[in-house]
């Protein structure tokens, strides 16, 4: 008899496999979208920059990669509640759910089904939340420092005038080559006095004593205003050092190693280490709360109840950042902070589960559960 039963017990069914590859199908599509529109508003930003020339066009790319990281992050418990919501609600507007209820399915068959997609991508997200994405803006913030270290190598343009160290020197260029050459070049410096160059041409280059502009075939007129003493002079080659600005890097929070922050009693670093395992949380808890929120009327609109899990999720997530800010400023109890606002989002999860199936099947349920 138990080799019967071990045998007649499936752990997963066709059901299970069907609904848990609907939801990750999904989760992928709306998740892909998601990120895609996010990254691009924060690729226009990247862009101004790189016109400006605070962004070389070598880490442009690089750096779209690393925003793709942290950007997809945040929202994967977004996408993952809405894949949930769509899958689920399609199925009750079908009647696919009264078959399966109908067949002697359940809740159970529901979560175990959804679990399959939820666990592994859980586990995924604490990766990216507690490794990758702290990886990620370490790597951003130190790309930054570097490209504005070297900005004042690039922002020239032709018929443009161009600022270089901190105004100490003025670029005007009349045409660049395609081998990046600059010709007819108009120059003011002020470095040792003030300084007219012209140029029929000039190149950046890289020197053993720094990062110097070299002219050829040009004038320099150097003096002070006001007065008459003024040298004209002509030259083959002259070189203007451009200075290096040099500033520690300014990691953000969010940059901080995961042993830095389980290290640190400062409240900032609670919040912190609170804010990146909320990530992994809320795929579970949102998931929970998606298969009762999910169910429709089989004539029920297209979305379901989409507009509420959004109303769910906007509320979820602002609690959760005014919980944060709160534990930051002293204002509530760390463990109050970490577990208040899931506490909140898990008895939503019971309250819906009562409001589909009733109270007295919820009560048994937990009663099986703690019985063994």
């Amino acid at each position: 008899m138990v080799v019967q039963g071990f045998r007649g017990f499936r752990l997963l069914t066709v059901v299970n496999k069907m609904i848990a590859k609907d939801i990750l199908a999904t989760l992928i599509s709306v998740w892909g979208v998601l990120v895609v529109v996010i990254v691009s508003k924060g690729f226009i930003r990247i862009l101004d920059k790189a016109i400006e020339g605070k962004v070389s066009s070598e880490t442009l790319l690089y750096l779209l990669g690393l925003k793709a990281i942290t950007t997809a992050t945040t929202l994967l418990p977004a996408a993952l509640f809405m894949a949930v919501l769509m899958v689920l609600g399609k199925m009750y507007r079908n009647q696919e759910m009264s078959a399966i209820f109908s067949a002697g399915g359940g809740a159970g068959t529901i979560y175990r089904a959804a679990m399959l997609t939820v666990l592994p991508v859980a586990l995924a997200a604490a990766g990216l939340s507690l490794y990758a994405s702290p990886w990620a803006e370490t790597q951003i913030a130190q790309l930054m420092q570097q490209d504005a270290e070297s900005s004042d190598l690039r922002g020239i343009a032709a018929g443009k005038f161009s600022e270089y160290s901190q105004g100490d020197l003025v670029l005007y260029v009349e045409n660049i080559t395609k081998d990046n050459e600059m010709q007819q070049v108009f120059v003011q410096s002020r470095q040792g006095g003030l300084a007219i160059i012209n140029a029929k041409s000039a190149r950046l280059k890289e020197l053993p004593d720094g990062r110097f502009i070299v002219f050829a075939n040009g004038e320099r007129l150097q003096g002070q205003p006001g007065n008459v003493d003024f040298v004209l002079e002509s030259f083959d080659e002259y070189a203007v050092r451009i200075e290096e600005s040099t500033a520690m890097v300014n990691y953000n929070r969010s940059a901080i190693p995961l042993s830095a922050l389980a290290s640190s009693s400062q409240l900032p670093d609670i919040a912190e280490l609170q804010r990146r395992y909320a990530v992994p949380v809320s795929l579970v808890l949102l998931a929970f709360l998606g298969v009762p929120l999910a169910q429709s009327a089989p004539r029920g609109g297209a979305y379901g109840n989409l507009l509420i899990g959004f109303l769910i999720y906007f509320s979820y997530g602002n609690l959760t950042r005014v919980s944060q800010l709160w534990v930051t400023q002293g204002l509530m109890p760390a463990w109050l902070g970490a577990f208040g606002v899931n506490l909140l989002l898990f008895l939503l999860g019971l309250l819906l589960l009562a409001r589909l199936y009733g109270w007295h099947w919820l009560l048994m349920r937990i009663r099986a559960r703690l019985s063994l």
